[in-house]
């Protein structure tokens, strides 16, 4: 019996439902998001939010757009609930999370409203399992209030160069200090760690700036253990959009392609150190 067959009676009690072919669509993107155990999803008419937080200083979301799923189903204007990520992950890559070349796992998640678990039916070879994660009251998000109208500065650069500048720099720092400018040196990042200060510095007509648009000289340092998860979506993502705002707040969005060459966002925000910030002022 198919998965879809198995569902079809249970199909008019779930106040969300959403298919994929390819489940490693979805751990891929969860785990660059991984670094605390539970995570909010928040699912609309355009598809699913999840948002981890950390310590009111840092936040992720990841943006899976509901044409990226081969059946999206919502009953009502917002679902919203809390989970625990480490055990999605776990039941998403039950299967071993495609290991195997040209071997999918169909997933079919299914949400039956508050108060209850999620349900995923995942299927593999004519082999199906159920697993029924339970869910937990939405905690409210934190509100960055990061909008466009405040932005200073941005940038947009492929991944690669931002790839290769983390592996020159010194990751022992405990701060990466972020310098944007309408002025050279431009866009530079600079560690300050055991074997001394690095820098490492882009100029604005490199091949790996695509975008960039900076009004005034902002130099702000974020604690690297903060930044640290967000490597995982940038290993990746093709590129990476650089923006900060007014307060220093810093927007590192990553545009990662799926197996199947859809375009999904991550998004981590990120507070200002602020010792540092009250002592350059």
């Amino acid at each position: 019996m198919s998965l879809s067959t198995q569902l079809e009676a249970g199909e008019d009690q779930y106040v969300l439902t959403a298919s994929l072919d390819n489940a490693r669509n979805l751990s891929n993107i969860l785990k660059a998001i991984q670094f605390k155990d539970h995570a909010t999803f928040l699912a609309t008419s355009n598809g699913i939010k999840v948002t981890v937080e950390d310590s009111k200083c840092l936040q992720a979301n990841a943006f899976i757009q509901a044409e990226i799923f081969q059946e999206f189903s919502i009953q009502e204007d917002s679902v919203m609930f809390r989970i625990n990520l480490t055990v999605l992950l776990d039941c998403l890559t039950i299967f071993g999370g495609g290991a195997v070349p040209g071997v999918t796992t169909a997933l079919k998640m299914c949400y039956n409203g508050y108060g209850y678990p999620l349900t995923l039916f995942l299927e593999e070879g004519g082999v199906v399992t159920v697993c029924k994660i339970n869910t937990q009251e939405p905690e409210e998000t934190l509100d960055f209030d990061f909008c466009s109208t405040n932005v200073i500065n941005k940038v947009i650069l492929q991944s690669d160069s931002l790839r290769e500048a983390f592996s020159e720099l010194d990751m022992t720092s405990e701060v990466l200090q972020i310098t944007m400018s309408p002025d050279k040196p431009y866009f530079r990042l600079s560690t300050f760690g055991n074997s001394g200060s690095a820098h490492c510095d882009y100029p604005k007509d490199s091949d790996m700036m695509e975008v960039f648009q900076c009004t005034q000289t902002q130099t702000n340092r974020y604690k690297m253990s903060l930044l640290k998860p967000s490597t995982k979506a940038l290993s990746l993502s093709c590129k990476v959009s650089i923006r900060t705002d007014n307060r220093g707040f810093l927007s590192l969005q990553y545009m990662v392609r799926n197996d199947d060459g859809q375009i999904c966002f991550i998004e981590y925000f990120c507070c200002p150190d602020e010792e540092v910030g009250e002592q350059e002022q």
